[in-house]
């Protein structure tokens, strides 16, 4: 007896891959999907400085008014925001450990009288010059 094995007939090969029109919708769903989100992330970085530095400027308001109930009244503009420091050699304490500067770089200006309130802290934003909009807007003890 003999035994015939038959091969099987080859079938028509399929493509591996994707095709033009699927790599095209693909792109198109994530430029739009990229068109949504990238504005919102790219703003993040700023909006995160100007909260920092309204929490740095509601702590040294918080320091200021602690020196102002020791002392009787608040720092001169000439002592400025380093009188918050104390000088433990003199056994004045100290209201701050470190002066922060901005999340620019600068340090934060100190106004004794101040124009919006009895004394005045503040950043001069992004461009570190007074006024501006935006990012360079000035931020201050006064601002929300």
């Amino acid at each position: 007896m003999t035994i015939r094995t038959t091969l099987p007939t080859p079938r028509p090969a399929r493509q591996k891959g994707f095709s033009l029109i699927e790599i095209m919708v693909v792109v198109v769903i994530m430029s739009i999907l990229a068109a949504l989100i990238v504005p919102n992330v790219i703003n993040r970085p700023d909006q995160a400085r100007r909260i920092a530095a309204k929490q740095d400027i509601a702590t040294i308001m918080q320091a200021l008014k602690l020196y102002s109930l020791d002392n009787g009244k608040y720092p001169t503009v000439t002592q400025g925001l380093e009188a918050l420091l104390g000088d433990p050699a003199k056994g004045i304490p100290g209201y701050l450990d470190k002066l922060p500067k901005d999340p620019w770089g600068t340090p934060y200006q100190y106004l004794n009288p101040g124009v919006y309130g009895e004394v005045d802290v503040f950043s001069l934003g992004a461009d570190a010059r007074p006024g501006g909009e935006g990012n360079d807007a000035d931020i201050g003890s006064w601002s929300d």
